[in-house]
């Protein structure tokens, strides 16, 4: 009983830590105390204080702004992958073990082929051939993310593709697509789900080093990645530049991930419930 309320109350814990800084990176253009970009020279690296709650960075810009500012492209670009790397890998697990023959083996190897290459080599070498910005970073992450899903959804897709009600139900003349989204993908939500809890946090850490490397936004603007990379040479005077972005990556990345497994757990007791009903 003692660990279930200590994991209800990290849960809760987790939930409100996460609402609060998805709705302050939201709230960023009203609620910042300064513009992310306005420069004040005379207060660089300044510590925490009154005027700046965390600090100031080597161009006297305030480090509170930047980090909701830049916390929007960080964050949305992390979901926006999430969602890509699921679907399609879903998608490809799915058709995988439905179709068989020639399509399975020709996704499955180059599954394997993916899953050997290291992701962030590829995402370089994606990024440093398409340009930087948005849409590029974007592209190589769903590129080289979504081969865990692929791999999962192949595999629970074998599974339930095997059980009598899926025989059921073919047998009686149910077309393939409602096989699919009425009997195999609903088996699939609550592990899909885990995993991309899982993944977001894994994304997250991926594009902030990416931007790291200068492959991210591009200056004026920033994500929490560059301020880190910003950050790096004035550690010793000012370490707050490298404090806060990067507390806030894992605070995200591990609410997000408590937050999921609360959920996945939830979503497969319901699943059991219904079966043994």
């Amino acid at each position: 009983m003692c660990n279930v309320r200590t994991r209800i109350t990290a849960d809760r814990a987790a939930l409100a830590v996460l609402a609060v800084v998805v709705l302050a990176v939201a709230a960023a253009p009203w609620i910042a105390p300064y513009a992310p970009e306005a420069q004040d020279l005379a207060r660089r690296l300044a510590p925490p204080g009154p005027e700046h709650w965390l600090g100031t960075d080597h161009l006297g810009r305030d480090l509170l702004s930047r980090l909701l500012d830049g916390g929007r492209f960080s964050m949305l670009m992390a979901v926006a992958a999430t969602v890509l790397t699921a679907v399609l890998g879903t998608a490809v697990g799915v058709a995988s073990a439905r179709r068989r023959g020639w399509l399975d083996e020709f996704l499955t190897r180059s599954n394997d082929v993916l899953l050997a290459l290291p992701e962030m080599v590829v995402a370089l070498f994606i990024v440093a051939a398409m340009g930087t910005g948005f849409g590029p970073l974007l592209i190589a992450l769903t590129v080289t993310g979504w081969t865990p899903f692929a791999r999962l959804a192949r595999t629970l897709a074998y599974d339930v593709s095997a059980r009598g009600f899926v025989e059921a139900a073919r047998v009686v003349g149910c077309p393939p697509s409602f096989i699919v989204f009425r009997h195999i993908l609903p088996h699939l939500a609550a592990p899909m789900l885990g995993q991309a809890t899982l993944r977001f946090g894994q994304l997250l850490i991926s594009v902030g080093a990416l931007s790291y490397l200068g492959l991210g936004v591009q200056p004026p603007q920033s994500d929490w990645g560059s301020m880190l990379a910003a950050a790096q040479p004035y550690a010793e005077r000012a370490p707050m530049g490298i404090i806060a972005p990067g507390l806030a990556i894992f605070l995200v990345a591990l609410c997000v991930t408590l937050i999921g497994q609360h959920a996945t757990a939830a979503a497969r007791t319901k699943q059991e419930a219904v079966a043994h009903a």
